[in-house]
């Protein structure tokens, strides 16, 4: 069955770097576009960015561009997301998410999330 366990949250202070990482199985990594997503205290869930299948298009909430990357590894079967110059509004859960397909922004997996505290 598909799984998407998401590890690498944490405590990180206000314009430090955290690491996300999303092992993915159950399913042909490669064949499949990816998400983060985050659910914060003041704005439920939002969508943060998507990459195709072979990673050449990546798309970010345009708030967060310049600040998050989105990447993965297909060889591994991991997403990740790096995180700089964070700031206390960062704070919340956040998700890896499979899309439906190579790129339709409908997701059909979701992960458990990791915790991420900006904080100092």
């Amino acid at each position: 069955q598909v799984q998407l366990v998401e590890s690498g949250g944490g405590l990180a202070q206000p314009g430090g770097s955290l690491r996300l990482s999303c092992a993915a199985s159950g399913f042909t990594f490669s064949h499949y576009a990816m998400s983060w997503a985050r659910q914060t205290p003041g704005k439920g869930l939002e969508w943060v960015a998507h990459i195709y299948t072979d990673g050449s298009d990546t798309y970010y909430e345009q708030s967060l561009a310049g600040r998050f990357t989105i990447s993965r590894d297909n060889a591994k079967n991991t997403l990740y997301l790096q995180m700089n110059s964070l700031k206390p509004e960062d704070t919340g859960l956040y998700y890896c998410a499979k899309d439906r397909s190579r790129g339709t922004f409908e997701y059909d997996y979701w992960g458990q999330g990791t915790q991420v505290t900006v904080s100092s």
